[in-house]
């Protein structure tokens, strides 16, 4: 007697779990039409605005864009869960950050990026370089390697044969004919050397939201595929419904639309071109 009863209690209570399992499960779904994105200022938050947010309403959700000033935040507050997804990095920058921090991050779809650009108020081409020029540029790894293989592209520098590009640092560089000082700074801060140095090289969102224009640049780099940015989120959100539906909505007409009529000049990736 007390046996069946106690079996009777357990299916009892099984029962009340599932219940409430069945409730939070349900729960849990309605809160993935609430998704919280993170960019950088500039291009990339704008991006968002004008043509990400808007398609994601259009399927059923509410989009909460937070705003960063620093390559660093987005990456550590998407891997705390502060947000679902991040529209800011490269898949270089995205890998090297996600090893060194070791963050189980991955990629989810290409988007357009403002290219990287030199600028300068003192100088109105690269042909106007003199010995001793300053040279301001991003200071994380993997954008420094990017510039210095900008510099190398216009033959200001050369750097040591069998170096990855993608990794190259001023230690790399094997000629410097003009000795060009590099002064690596955060990319944020780069827009605001150009009144102390002689040129700038600038990441193009960080560009924009200084109010310099792509037109402005003494020279703009040829993006290649592994600089455009990407949208990132935690690996294990990478096949979730409300994750296929951002990567959805930044392969859409809708949003090919809005990047041909409010961001020409980016590069893009090729299912946007």
């Amino acid at each position: 007697m007390k046996t069946a009863l106690l079996r009777r209690s357990v299916l009892a209570l099984s029962l009340v779990a599932l219940s409430f399992g069945g409730l939070s499960l349900a729960q849990a779904q309605e809160a993935r039409k609430n998704l919280v994105i993170g960019g950088t200022a500039g291009s990339n938050i704008d991006q968002l605005k004008a043509g990400i947010v808007p398609i994601l309403e259009k399927k059923g959700y509410k989009v909460k864009l937070v705003e960063f000033n620093d390559y660093v935040q987005p990456n550590l507050a998407l891997a705390q869960g502060s947000l679902d997804a991040n529209f800011f990095q490269h898949q270089v920058y995205l890998k090297k950050f996600s090893a060194d921090q070791k963050l189980d991050l991955a990629e989810l779809v290409q988007g357009p990026i403002a290219p990287l650009g030199v600028y300068s108020t003192k100088r109105k081409t690269l042909a106007e370089v003199k010995e001793g020029d300053r040279f301001t540029l991003p200071n994380d790894p993997s954008n420094l390697a990017r510039a210095l293989v900008l510099l190398e592209q216009n033959k200001l520098i050369t750097i040591k044969p069998g170096v990855d590009p993608l990794r190259a640092s001023e230690k790399d560089v094997a000629e410097n004919p003009k000795k060009l000082k590099f002064i690596p700074l955060e990319a944020a801060q780069l827009p605001r050397s150009l009144g102390d140095t002689e040129y700038a090289i600038v990441n193009g969102n960080f560009a924009i939201s200084s109010g310099l224009k792509l037109t402005e640049a003494v020279v703009l780099e040829k993006t290649p595929d592994h600089y455009l940015n990407v949208v990132a989120v935690k690996s294990a959100d990478k096949n979730a419904p409300w994750a296929k539906d951002i990567a959805e909505a930044y392969r859409s007409k809708e949003f090919k639309a809005v990047v041909d009529s409010k961001f020409q000049g980016y590069a893009k990736p090729a299912f946007l071109q």
